[in-house]
């Protein structure tokens, strides 16, 4: 049985007054981390004091890394600075960052690999645009990210990524991918990491869904066989329904 995992990205949000009043609503209202992992993948800016507030069944995450533990890369975060005030997990590869920062599969191998030589858990994010949806080609596309993203990873390692799928089209747009369609996906790409490693590295993995994930419809997606939990954006923001998309992940 794989545990699922519920993580709230709050991409560009929350000031750290805002974050705190959010850590301080939820942090004694979580199901125990021994039923479902809980995360909020939060701004750079707010990451040690949520680290500080997490209490037991809370962990957090970084919405990105560099691959170089150090250097001449303004703006950039490592690494070993994450690890240092104990981030637990970091978003690798979002379509934001691969859309809008121009970043590559190649780019995203390097920082899965860093990540994980630290001890951060990656949450892998991979997914098709609706172009490519409409035209055949998801599970071209999402095998072509899948190959790029985990070379040079081992059996091991990967057991300890998270995959996120994010269909593109569906990314704040309110539209969804329906939880058949939604866990068809899921189950293509557990197949895909099982013809790259093996069926106990596939069987291991934890797939999360990722696409206008809300209160309407955590419960039915959760039900799917193979989605173990979700990548929430703005319906994380708030805590009371922060709460209640995990508890719905409970199983």
């Amino acid at each position: 049985m794989r545990k699922p995992i519920i993580a709230g990205n709050w991409k560009m949000f929350k000031t750290r007054n805002e974050a705190l009043k959010f850590i301080y609503a939820v942090s004694d209202k979580l199901p125990d981390i021994e039923k479902v992992d809980s995360v909020i993948c939060a701004q750079f800016t707010v990451l040690r004091c949520l680290v500080k507030r997490q209490g037991e069944n809370l962990r957090i995450g970084a919405q990105n890394l560099h691959f170089e533990n150090e250097g001449a890369f303004t703006g950039e975060v490592s690494a070993p600075m994450l690890k240092e005030i104990n981030v637990s997990y970091v978003i690798v590869g979002h379509s934001e960052r691969r859309a809008m920062f121009n970043e590559t599969d190649e780019a995203i191998n390097k920082k899965l690999h860093k990540a994980l030589e630290y001890d951060i858990t990656p949450i892998l994010c991979v997914g098709e645009s609706l172009e490519q949806r409409e035209s055949g080609q998801t599970e071209a596309h999402l095998a072509e990210q899948l190959e790029k993203d985990l070379a040079g990873l081992t059996a091991e390692q990967v057991k300890d990524i998270v995959i996120a799928y994010e269909p593109i089209w569906a990314i704040g747009t309110g539209k969804t991918a329906t939880s058949e369609v939604a866990n068809e996906t899921c189950k293509f790409i557990r197949e895909k990491i099982a013809s790259m490693y093996d069926q106990d590295v596939a069987d291991a993995i934890r797939i999360q869904y990722g696409g206008s994930v809300k209160l309407n419809n955590i419960h039915e997606l959760m039900m799917m066989p193979h989605i173990d939990g979700a990548l929430i954006g703005g319906a994380s923001l708030d805590p009371e329904d922060f709460v209640k998309l995990v508890e719905a992940a409970v199983k």
